[in-house]
């Protein structure tokens, strides 16, 4: 039992916890005042008899003109907030200590019907955007929080993007602010179908789940992991027999291509040997001959399509295409950058890329162009909401194992972040999309300078990347930020991912580069293999 000392001071009402030994009474009446304006209670007191203290408050908010309340801690919020359900004169919250506002805090604060001021040390983006939409203005004192990991890889920037997300993504390891975020999400969101995750890890899974039942979510979750084990197969068939059928949530087990292809492969082998070999010899020559004729067709499709947009960019008149392209872009500039309170960091730029405009008219999730010297890589870039869809949809938005060339969906083409990601598959046989991105990490390739600038060009700004770091890494995300803190991160960063490298190129990369970042599967898909490169050169 703790006691909440209630303190009248300048017209403000002051909540605090007691620290010396008064005695706490046990109702109303008998509680101490004390001279100068104090009054103390128990949390149990005040727990059991809420309504009574409500209209007490009420009373002393009249006789003291009260308009302000002050929170010492922030642990006294959920149940201090609520004594102030039935005033009608305090309109202004002040939390004292250095703790971030939880979207506890928050749900009750919006409730307060005459709030119109709060003043914190920090919250979440979205919490801001949802106290402004109840007509409450923040004030913090220290720097909006930064997102975390779960927040961060999920896009989850503001309160509509939590409210409607569909699909989402979970960090591994989760930090005691990924499973605060997720609550928090959980409470908000009304339209959550599937939770992916990459890497099984037991503990997380039963978190999650426990998290999933509380808040009674019916979903799918899908575990992106090449699990072969006997013992963790049986435990994942156990965990989704009693959540399938009791809670509604449904596990299931997804295997990378590559895994599946050398697998199969595998096992037909051992399974022919029972046979004869003759069967062995038949076999073999008609897997040889399907991923050879396989490669020949997505090396032919992939030609055709090339092909086909060479012939667009020659016979279309990028002209017009421009001009409505960027009107649009001006259009949406100005609703989110309004005069009136423009974004600093923002810059509306024109679209200068003929070539690329041209092909918007194939697809208009197109925003750029790489090329790799010494590659196959010379392709359009494209951009969707999210990172799924062009894992297997080609330029022309057709179903396609090869899947194409694009930029993280949190990246910005108009304006680059600190760092901008593309991805590929490592379709190795066939050399198509990042097929041959694996000569990169040969010294034959590295060594030569003409092989370590990089183009990159955006419908905006043609541009040159200076290779300094290549690695091959086991599965992480800590190389795929897009957004940082401070500039103490973003160097601490570049530390990081320059001391993975296989080679030291000599480049300096300081807190004001940007940075390019290619990422495919190595190894059977058990390993990423990561370039990344410093703009050295903008030309438009």
């Amino acid at each position: 039992m703790k006691k909440i000392l209630i303190n009248i001071k300048d017209n403000a009402l002051i909540f605090s916890y007691k620290t010396n030994n008064s005695t706490i009474s046990s109702d109303l009446i008998n509680t101490n005042i004390i001279s100068n304006n104090e009054l103390i209670f128990s949390d149990v007191y005040i727990k059991e008899n809420t309504n009574i203290l409500m209209a007490f408050i009420n009373e002393l908010t009249i006789q003291y003109h009260i308009s302000k309340v002050l929170i010492t801690k922030m642990e006294l919020a959920p149940l201090t907030l609520k004594l102030l359900a039935k005033t009608q004169s305090i309109t202004e919250i002040y939390f004292k200590d250095d703790e971030p506002l939880s979207y506890t805090v928050c749900e009750i604060l919006i409730n307060l019907k005459t709030i119109t001021n709060i003043n914190c040390y920090t919250i979440q983006p979205f919490m801001i955007e949802l106290l402004d939409k109840n007509n409450i203005t923040c004030d913090t004192r220290g720097e909006i929080l930064y997102l975390s990991n779960f927040m961060e890889i999920n896009n989850l920037i503001s309160y509509s993007n939590i409210y409607y997300k569909t699909n989402i993504r979970m960090p591994s390891p989760l930090t005691l602010e990924d499973l605060t975020d997720m609550e928090s999400f959980l409470k908000i969101n009304k339209y959550l179908k599937i939770i992916h995750i990459n890497t099984l890890n037991n503990k997380e899974l039963e978190i999650l789940l426990k998290l999933l039942v509380k808040y009674n979510r019916h979903l799918k979750i899908v575990i992106h992991d090449n699990i072969n084990e006997e013992k963790i197969i049986e435990y994942l068939k156990d965990i989704n027999k009693k959540y399938k059928h009791k809670y509604h949530i449904y596990l299931t087990l997804e295997y990378s291509k590559e895994y599946l292809d050398e697998n199969i492969f595998k096992q037909t082998i051992i399974n022919t040997l029972k046979v004869c070999g003759l069967i062995i010899s038949s076999l073999v020559v008609l897997v040889v001959t399907y991923i050879g004729v396989s490669n020949y067709v997505a090396l032919k499709e992939v030609t055709k399509i090339q092909n086909d947009l060479a012939k667009i960019v020659e016979v279309t008149d990028p002209a017009p295409i421009i001009d409505e392209k960027n009107e649009e872009n001006k259009q949406n500039y100005e609703t989110e950058n309004p005069e009136a309170n423009p974004n600093p960091d923002y810059q509306f730029k024109l679209i200068t890329n003929e070539k690329l405009a041209a092909l918007l008219t194939v697809n208009n999730d197109i925003v750029g162009e790489l090329k790799v010297n010494n590659t196959n890589i010379d392709y359009p870039v494209v951009q969707k909401d999210n990172n799924d869809y062009y894992l297997d949809h080609n330029i022309n938005r057709e179903k396609n194992a090869n899947g194409w060339i694009f930029m993280d969906y949190r990246n910005d083409a108009m304006n680059l972040h600190k760092n901008t990601i593309i991805y590929g598959h490592n379709m190795y046989y066939s050399g198509v999309m990042f097929g041959t991105l694996y000569k990169t990490a040969t010294k034959n390739w590295y060594t030569n300078p003409e092989n370590q600038i990089i183009t990159f060009n955006t419908l905006y700004e043609n541009m040159q990347f200076e290779i300094f770091s290549i690695y091959r890494v086991p599965k992480t995300n800590d190389y795929l930020k897009v957004f940082f803190e401070d500039d103490a991160e973003f160097t601490n960063f570049i530390d990081l991912i320059k001391n993975r490298s296989i080679y030291n190129f000599n480049v300096e990369v300081t807190k004001d580069d940007k940075i390019l970042t290619l990422s495919t599967c190595s190894n059977n898909g058990t390993k990423r293999l990561v370039i990344h490169a410093k703009l050295i050169k903008n030309t438009a």
